[in-house]
């Protein structure tokens, strides 16, 4: 039998749909290339922002059409299947099996019912999240690794702790276990996932574990393994210690990039947002970082038109990337999230003047993009080739630990491997450059 998925969303979605292909391809069920062979299609949705969730609806409306010429099982997965539940199979009759982000023990009884052709009868009872061994095709050597799941911040226009849960983390021995597991596999780079890492917390025999410990097991753990570079996402400012800074400066493993979500430059507009800092304990922050790694790379998220946001907010929001100088951020207009403190307020912005607001930060990001690669012309660098050159076949591209895109002449044999190259010259956001060593 055979499987397709679309996946929505952030890496945290991308790493649990590798985990049900996992599960498919232990029961012997192969991948299909495009959705109208497929014997089930899973759809695993995101809900963060409006534009996810509607894009999602044309998806089921297109399977509504498909499945009136030939039958599959399509099951919904993910926020979206949490926050609307079987709402989306009153809406769409295609849809058979609706599975939020707590019901993934589901999945082996669904693929037992699609295999006997049967119907798995649903319980509206939650079972208790559980975390997914990672899947890794032969010859993968990057690799997502959850370590907790949730969130208890409850920003006030954020769906996601009404979707996800409250914060879980998973058990310092299990993630040990699974880092050997991918080394053993020849994974080169990590990167550890959650709603909000840097709130990671673990209690066992009395003892207190935290983020700072768990990344210094991680760097003990990895030496003598396969795993050179370690990632982490995402990292909320109030949370990250300076304890957390110093354990990854001290410990190379750990790649001189973070990205550090900042939302907005504006106090009234961060406590409306309930991020609980203020403008100049996020600049204290990325000051210390940067006295402690002064090669890292820092990239960020800005939502703007926040409501009751006005000019002068958004002037606050460019000075703070003017004075911070991120080598790239995650740029989006606020859309209303119903279920949301945010969704209450007053003082809605305009769609034209959000897209204004937008294109300003947008605008301003590029430049400092640009300013901060131009820079780096003539660095000499090591990266970890990730494949060949989708415009050129006798070219690979691979990426820098500080998160920069690099293309280079190179043969298909050095994928997987980590390479000195010297940058020459820049092309968009992609350095050009010439190998030099391995």
């Amino acid at each position: 039998m055979t499987y397709f998925f679309e996946t929505y969303g952030c890496q945290m979605n991308s790493a649990e749909s590798a985990a049900l292909m996992l599960v498919l391809s232990e029961r012997g069920w192969t991948a299909s290339d495009n959705a109208d062979a497929a014997d089930l299609i899973v759809i695993n949705t995101c809900s963060v922002r409006i534009t996810a969730e509607t894009r999602v609806m044309g998806r089921l409306a297109h399977y509504e059409a498909r499945k009136k010429k030939r039958p599959f099982t399509l099951v919904v997965a993910g926020c979206m299947a949490e926050r609307l539940g079987d709402g989306l199979k009153r809406q769409f009759k295609a849809v058979d099996y609706v599975m939020g982000t707590h019901a993934r023990s589901l999945f082996p009884l669904i693929l037992d019912a699609v295999e006997k052709g049967s119907v798995l009868e649903q319980s509206d009872e939650k079972p208790a999240f559980a975390f997914s061994s990672s899947h890794l095709e032969d010859g993968q050597f990057r690799s997502f690794v959850p370590i907790m799941h949730g969130c208890d911040n409850f920003c006030s226009y954020c769906i996601v702790p009404y979707v996800r849960g409250r914060e879980v983390s998973r058990s310092p021995q299990s993630i040990k276990q699974e880092l050997r597991f991918l080394s053993d596999k020849g994974v080169r780079e990590v990167t550890l996932l959650g709603q909000n890492v840097n709130s990671y917390k673990w209690e066992e025999n009395g003892r207190h574990f935290d983020f700072p410990d768990l990344l210094e097991m991680i760097a003990e753990e990895v030496q003598g393994l396969s795993i050179e570079w370690v990632r982490f996402l995402s990292s909320h400012p109030k949370d990250l210690s300076s304890r957390a800074v110093k354990v990854m400066a001290e410990n190379p493993v750990f790649c001189r990039h973070l990205h550090l979500c900042v939302q907005h430059g504006s106090n009234a507009v961060l406590e409306k947002m309930n991020r609980r800092y203020t403008r100049e304990q996020y600049l204290d922050l990325v000051a210390e970082i940067r006295e402690a790694m002064p090669d890292i790379s820092l990239s960020t998220d800005i939502l703007i038109g926040f409501p009751g946001e006005t000019d002068e907010d958004v002037d606050a929001v460019f000075s703070l990337m003017e004075e911070v100088k991120f080598l790239y951020s995650y740029m989006y207009h606020y859309n209303p999230r119903e279920g949301t403190e945010a969704y209450k307020l007053p003082g809605r912005i305009s769609e034209a003047v959000k897209r204004k607001r937008l294109a300003g930060v947008i605008a301003l990001q590029k430049a400092h993009t640009l300013q901060l690669l131009k820079a780096r012309i003539g660095s000499k660098e090591k990266i970890l080739v990730e494949g060949i050159s989708r415009k050129h076949a006798d070219e690979l591209i691979g990426r820098t630990e500080r998160d920069e895109m690099v293309v280079f002449p190179g043969d298909a044999p050095l994928i997987g491997s980590f390479v000195r190259t010297e940058f020459l010259s820049l092309k968009g956001s992609t350095f050009r450059a010439r190998l030099i060593g391995q």
